[in-house]
């Protein structure tokens, strides 16, 4: 996992013959500026002889705060914690960054909606509708027949949906809904591994499964078995293995407690300078002002093996329980 501490861009441009050719590369250091904008400069004289040597490469790279595959998280830096960093993402929110010690998230399941046909159904319906008034339209003889026929066979096809649809509805209720349908996915991977040690927490719109018992490296064999048991959101999967790290949001999502407008500029890790705007320390003042009426998750319960427990994981633990407010009883955002 790398975060850096400063940023460049470097910008280089070739014209050859007929055409030009117009490269940019990102560059970072914990050192300087200066370092981070050398850095820059050979990233972009490569890419530039790369693509003269005709490598299929972009030209320009996408300055993206987080998840481009080669370069690091781009987002201010909060604190430091050893190894572990906090960092602003880019709509405001503090989030954690750790190399080994395993999160993983399950997002709730859609409960089921208002119409149980599936997209092939329901096209076929209106399909034979559509028909029926075309047909009408064009005075087809012995219509005054078909038409009550097809309107009853669609009366009945309304009705059955509407009584799957409820009865897939009371299904979902008495499987616990879908706080308890996630749970029995987290004690069902808990039961399979009894030497794991979980913690799970609530958050808004899921459940946040905390590993104790050992650190991992994302590209584990148990990690993916692990997300994939869980079915958490496969993007997150992802960013863990292309960034090297795991990841939890430690603040509310700006939207959820009031504030429609995301912080500007959203990566103020360009320059140190951009974390000093005045108009970004406004954004930051309101936002965690609000803020400290919510909570990011709260604690739940332990799973496994609760005497089996990590140094390094606990560390985080402390950590992300203090800056999430896990223990409190505050309404979640």
């Amino acid at each position: 996992m790398i975060v850096p501490d400063y940023w460049a861009e470097a910008r280089l441009q070739l014209k050859q013959q007929r055409r030009s050719i117009t490269v940019t590369r990102m560059g970072w250091s914990d050192d300087s500026e200066a370092a981070a904008q050398a850095h820059a400069d050979v990233r972009a004289r490569e890419a530039l002889a790369a693509i003269l040597a005709g490598n299929d490469l972009p030209r320009q790279e996408r300055r993206t705060p987080y998840g481009l595959e080669g370069v690091p998280i781009r987002e201010q830096i909060v604190s430091r914690h050893g190894d572990v960093v906090v960092t602003r993402n880019s709509y405001g929110a503090l989030c954690l960054n750790t190399p080994d010690v395993l999160f993983g998230d399950v997002d709730f399941e859609s409960p089921p909606g208002g119409f149980a046909l599936d997209l092939k159904g329901a096209l076929l319906l209106w399909a034979g509708v559509a028909m029926v008034v075309g047909a009408a339209w064009q005075g087809v003889p012995g219509l005054g027949r078909a038409i009550p026929a097809v309107v009853v066979a669609t009366l009945v096809v309304i009705v059955a949906n509407a009584v799957v649809a409820a009865i897939k509805r009371r299904a979902f209720a008495n499987a616990g809904g879908v706080e308890a349908r996630a749970m029995a996915r987290v004690e069902a991977f808990a039961r399979q591994h009894p030497d794991w040690h979980l913690r799970v927490y609530r958050t808004p719109a899921g459940l946040r499964v905390l590993a104790m018992h050992a650190t991992f490296l994302p590209d584990d064999p148990a990690v993916a078995g692990f997300f994939g048991a869980l079915r958490g959101d496969p993007l997150y999967a992802r960013m863990c293995a292309l960034q090297r790290c795991f990841r939890a949001r430690l603040t509310p999502k700006p939207w959820r407690i009031g504030i429609a407008r995301h912080v500007r500029p959203a990566s103020a890790a360009w320059t140190p300078a951009q974390a000093q705007l005045p108009d970004r320390l406004a954004w930051i003042a309101e936002y965690e002002r609000r803020a400290a009426a919510f909570a990011a998750c709260r604690y739940l319960r332990t799973l496994g093996e609760a005497n089996r427990t990590d140094a390094r994981a606990e560390a985080v633990r402390e950590l992300h329980d203090r800056l999430t407010r896990a223990e409190a009883t505050l309404p979640l955002a």
